[in-house]
């Protein structure tokens, strides 16, 4: 008979037991200084964080170890999955109130510690650097029409344009996520571990871990042009012009066309403009946020569609957020106060056009010490007649400027055209 092995025994979480063989030393010098993110079950060795690799995905793998299809004790083999450029490191990565939402280090980990890998130390990116193209309908009516030109390095004749994207895990660093909401970090910590069912003990029982690993969305940066022109100048010192937008997640919308708000129409505009002003010497940067429904999720969402539809008088601007409120408690859950660590990470202290006219987007952007030159807006043709409603709400109630209002804002005077 065939001796089956007995299943491993994992001790549940508790109060810290001995110290950690690798200390986190956030806004570190360098990666070795801060040392390694280590996470996983209980027993991994070395772990220094709560939480789990892949996010809200982490339980899929789980399925996999329970079902016989994965071994739970597999290494990584990160052989020949170097960034294919790279990226920083930018004065942020050593500022620890500046990058509080993710690993600035996380794409270099096989490098960086390559002696702790070959020790069979468990250590994984959190962050994956590679280069593609997309194709967008969009770019190729562009073509056809004259207002997109290819030019064989950035966009090319069948429409597909160049890019270097990254995806990446979220890394929290909790103090530093209590000083960004301005609450206490033992505060945060609890509600954390209540509101997510008491699926992560070690927020209460483990004060000597000070890195969450969230199961939430990531984010996908796509960088339109060639990413070292995020460094400045080796000779004068002048960084390119940035163009940039923030977006998040609408699956309706950006993938399938759904026609009640303005988020792909929004989003095209933001590609065929990084493009553009890529040609013309900038760089183009659009990071793409896993926060469907503004962070409520799809199945709110869609109550909420059918609510604002179904209500007497129909579809009105004044009532928007009101039937948001009444399904889910709160009229938006993104908090963009985290938002901006993305652009920190890639060393973007200016931006000359920023395709969005969020106030909160732009609130935070700003917030973060970073310039914004001018905001552009998406033209009134670009607006599906029934996604009216949503920005005449966003108008109202100060979530959405539009160019003139911007323009007021900032200089306190009307502005032309």
């Amino acid at each position: 008979m065939t001796q089956q092995s007995s299943p491993r025994r994992v001790r549940l979480t508790s109060h810290a037991s001995t110290t950690a063989r690798f200390p986190v030393r956030w806004g570190a010098s360098d990666p070795v200084a801060r040392g390694p993110v280590i996470a996983g079950p209980p027993d991994t060795p070395g772990r220094n964080a709560i939480g789990a690799h892949h996010g809200g995905l982490s339980v899929y793998r789980a399925v996999a170890v329970a079902a016989g299809g994965l071994d739970a004790a597999h290494v990584p083999d990160l052989t020949d999955t170097a960034p294919t450029d790279v990226l920083g490191p930018f004065p942020g990565w050593t500022d620890p109130g500046a990058l509080v939402a993710l690993d600035p280090w996380g794409a270099t980990v096989a490098a960086d510690f390559e002696d702790l890998l070959a020790e069979g130390v468990r250590i994984q990116p959190t962050i994956a650097v590679t280069r593609s193209r997309l194709r967008l309908p969009e770019a190729e009516v562009a073509i056809a029409l004259g207002t997109l030109e290819p030019d064989g390095d950035i966009l090319m004749e069948d429409g597909s344009i160049a890019v270097t994207k990254a995806a990446i895990e979220p890394v929290w660093h909790l103090p530093g996520i209590a000083d960004r909401f301005g609450v206490d970090v033992h505060a945060l910590r609890r509600v954390l571990f209540e509101q997510t069912g008491g699926m992560f003990p070690e927020l209460v029982t483990r004060p000597d871990l000070d890195v969450f690993l969230p199961p939430v969305g990531g984010t996908t940066v796509y960088i339109i042009g060639d990413p070292a022109r995020l460094r400045p100048d080796v000779e004068t010192g002048a960084k390119a012009a940035v163009t940039a937008r923030v977006h998040d997640e609408c699956n309706g919308s950006d993938v399938f066309g759904s026609d009640i708000c303005t988020c792909r129409p929004y989003l095209i505009q933001a590609v065929h403009g990084c493009v553009r002003d890529a040609q013309a010497g900038g760089i183009g940067v659009v990071a793409y946020f896993r926060k469907e429904g503004r962070a409520l999720g799809e199945v709110t969402k869609f109550l909420v569609y059918n609510a604002r539809k179904r209500q007497v008088g129909g579809d009105i601007a004044a009532e928007y957020f009101n039937r948001t409120e009444c399904v889910a408690g709160v009229q938006d859950a993104r908090f963009q106060q985290l938002m901006p660590d993305v652009l920190v990470w890639l060393g973007i202290d200016r931006i000359a056009r920023l395709i969005s006219m969020s106030s909160e987007k732009y609130d935070a952007i700003t917030g973060a010490g970073i310039t914004v030159d001018e905001r552009v807006e998406i033209p009134p043709e670009s607006i599906p007649a029934d996604a009216w409603v949503e920005i005449e709400a966003k108008r109202a109630a100060g979530y959405y400027s539009s160019r003139e209002q911007a323009d007021l804002s900032r200089t306190g005077r009307r502005m032309d055209p």
